[in-house]
């Protein structure tokens, strides 16, 4: 049997399944964990031409698609397109980031070999495809919740230099904002992703628990999750430093403000005591 090439994208945040699988005439309500898996008379349907019989595409809920045996790049492009009808907000150029390239090579004399670039196994099972397709897709995903903490971070670097030039007072929006950004970077990478969820096909076969475990342990997933998990914790100790520091300042004011309408009306009080004020 010829390799199996694959090619991981993470192209937008979400994807309604359902939406797709109605389009595609498939009697099935699609939930978080279960990709959606087109081939055959979909795919050429899509594509307008005839495709391999071992061609087929997996896309997943949370923003990822992954190519097998794709034949042509142009097919990319026009499979991509196909998903912007149902998300607009989908990225169609993302050939130059958060992207994978894989391959399954079939080697009945040898043993379980992962590298950078393939999988050896001894022998082809039909849910291969789906369970490499499916660490593939979170680790792309997992590239792209990445630089965004990284943009988050920087947007918290400039507040912190506004900080040190003594300009202590941050607005409550801008605050919400941050921590917004930080909780759906952390519902993304926790409800979405589902990095410490398994497929179902791992519960009821060996051998593709096998696969998923070693590739899941090759591409670092768990310890990339951890470490994102573990930033999200410091980004939230950060914003809530900088709470603390915006309504103290706040309630500074607002004692100045007591304060000084204290001395107002001290000094008022006075001056009709000696007649420099009419009294009412």
């Amino acid at each position: 049997m010829k390799d199996i090439a694959f090619k991981a994208m993470a192209v937008t945040n979400e994807i309604d399944l359902n939406k797709i699988a109605i389009y595609c005439g498939i009697p099935k309500k699609y939930t978080w964990e279960q990709p959606l898996i087109l081939k055959n008379r979909i795919l050429e349907k899509i594509y307008q031409k005839n495709v391999d019989e071992f061609q087929q595409v997996l896309v997943f809920s949370f923003g990822s698609v992954v190519f097998v045996n794709y034949a042509h790049k142009d097919e990319l492009t026009t499979f991509l397109k196909f998903i912007q009808s149902f998300e607009p907000e989908i990225d169609l150029a993302p050939e130059d980031r958060f992207k994978d390239d894989y391959s399954l090579h079939i080697d009945e004399n040898g043993s379980l070999e992962l590298t950078d670039n393939y999988v050896v196994v001894t022998e082809y099972e039909y849910f291969l495809p789906e369970v490499i397709a499916t660490v593939l897709a979170k680790s792309v995903a997992l590239e792209k919740i990445e630089e965004q903490l990284g943009q988050i971070q920087d947007n918290l670097e400039i507040m912190i230099d506004r900080l040190e030039k003594g300009k202590l007072r941050v607005g409550n929006r801008e605050l919400a904002r941050t921590t917004a950004k930080i909780v759906r970077h952390e519902y993304n990478t926790l409800a979405y992703i589902m990095i410490l969820d398994k497929p179902e096909l791992t519960w009821t076969h060996n051998s593709a628990s096998q696969v998923y475990d070693g590739m899941m342990n090759f591409f670092e997933l768990n310890d990339r999750y951890k470490i994102l998990k573990s930033k999200t914790d410091i980004l939230y100790h950060i914003l809530e430093g900088f709470s603390t520091i915006s309504h103290s300042i706040r309630g500074l004011f607002v004692e100045w403000i007591v304060v000084i309408l204290i001395v107002i009306e001290v000094v008022l009080t006075v001056l009709q005591i000696l007649g420099w004020i009419p009294s009412h």
